[in-house]
């Protein structure tokens, strides 16, 4: 299964991509927020001959969901939403908490200040979050799932 991760951001989104079969997240790069972000993440969702979308579920240090999860999923909806107003198959779409990806992105990028840098923070959270995912115990699973749709 090829899954496209996003670290949905209100500036940049971070993009990374894996196939199940490897089980290694590659940051893909940021994509910003600039009104042109649905086309980007569509186009980016074709290119990668992806199954499925996985989306970071922000929530705070007590696991409450905040105001940012209720904007990433209202996005995530907003992005359903234009494929299929364009003549695509509404992909799958699964959360997985982005608790601290930020700051394991930005530990894992410590090496160099120039890694350091926005975009590239917003691409290894994303890789982060889609590591996560492909460590689930359920994967296998969801794998079959969208295999019978």
């Amino acid at each position: 299964m090829r899954v496209l991760a996003l670290d949905v951001g209100t500036k940049r989104i971070g993009v990374a991509y894996a196939d199940t079969a490897v089980r290694i997240a590659i940051p893909r790069g940021m994509i910003p927020v600039d009104g042109n972000e649905l086309a980007a993440i569509a186009k980016q969702y074709r290119l990668e001959k992806a199954d499925c979308i996985v989306s970071g579920r922000p929530r705070n240090n007590s696991g409450e969901e905040t105001r940012q999860t209720q904007m990433v999923q209202d996005f995530i909806e907003s992005l359903q939403n234009y494929f299929v107003e364009n003549g695509q198959a509404k992909p799958a779409v699964f959360f997985q908490d982005e608790s601290y990806t930020s700051i394991t992105a930005e530990e894992l990028l410590k090496p160099t200040k120039a890694d350091r840098q926005a975009g590239k923070v917003d691409e290894e959270a994303a890789a982060v979050i889609l590591q996560d995912f492909l460590e689930r115990p359920d994967l296998s699973q969801i794998e079959q799932e969208l295999k019978n749709e």
